[in-house]
């Protein structure tokens, strides 16, 4: 199922409204965003061949794919997550793989982004999953979020799990115990809502699952704001910054 983080009509709910101008020259003037970025992680391969951050920012406004704009300005996490840790990230790494995919697949397009995921492997997957991941982390987290969830979600998840506390649990568990790079995620499967986690660039797209919330546990979402506790990350994620909005919103899109 399209997860509803790239409907017009879940873009709107957050904040994000289509268009009609050409996307790129929108992306250009806004000066939201600077361009683009390399992957560099093949699946099962932990050390990227590049380092990211000596990528300079992409200037070519005929690219196909390009790098979406965060949902909130760099200093809106804070202190939880630093202007930084997000300049770092979205600007340098998620950045990398709009810049690497393009290189990969010159006729990549963003509306065909899911599409690609689901057909293609090795280095291509890997580029276009991480765009989609990234994306969607940045929408699973806002200013002032985190704590219990209300709505459809919270009844979803005492029914599922028992109680908030027992999600928690099983949430921050996942994260720590993928081995290397990943993600934790909350999903629906099956009518049901489970905790998974993917290493690297999986998703829950590629497993007929629907995603509400993503944390992402590759080593540079949490440095240089955590260092190497993921724990500690994992339960800022939770505790303060979490979407609940957003997984709400992408639960009603399941049904």
């Amino acid at each position: 199922m399209r997860p509803a983080c790239t409907r017009p009509g879940m873009l709107r709910r957050m904040g994000v409204e289509p268009d009609p101008m050409d996307r790129r020259d929108f992306l250009k003037t806004s000066g939201l965003v600077a361009a683009s970025l390399l992957n560099p992680f093949p699946v099962f391969t932990a050390e990227p061949p590049t380092d990211p951050s000596t990528v300079p920012p992409n200037k070519d406004t005929h690219m196909p794919v390009t790098l979406p704009p965060l949902p909130y300005a760099t200093d809106a996490l804070e202190p939880f997550l630093t202007k930084e840790n997000l300049e770092l990230h979205h600007g340098k790494h998620h950045n990398a793989y709009v810049v690497k995919l393009n290189e990969l697949k010159p006729d990549a397009t963003d509306a065909g982004l899911e599409a690609l995921i689901l057909s293609s492997e090795s280095g291509i997957f890997n580029q276009a999953a991480q765009i989609w991941n990234h994306t969607f982390y940045w929408h699973s987290m806002k200013p002032k979020g985190g704590g219990k969830p209300t709505g459809a979600v919270a009844a979803a998840i005492d029914r599922d799990f028992g109680s908030y506390e027992n999600f928690r649990k099983e949430f921050i568990a996942a994260s720590l115990t993928q081995f290397g790079s990943g993600w934790a995620w909350l999903v629906v499967e099956g009518g049901k809502l489970k905790v998974t986690k993917t290493a690297n660039a999986d998703l829950p797209l590629k497993h007929a699952q629907t995603a509400l919330v993503t944390c992402d546990v590759w080593e540079h979402a949490y440095y240089p704001s955590y260092k190497n506790l993921r724990q500690k990350y994992t339960e800022v994620f939770l505790d303060s910054l979490v979407n609940w909005d957003f997984a709400n919103a992408n639960l009603a899109a399941a049904k």
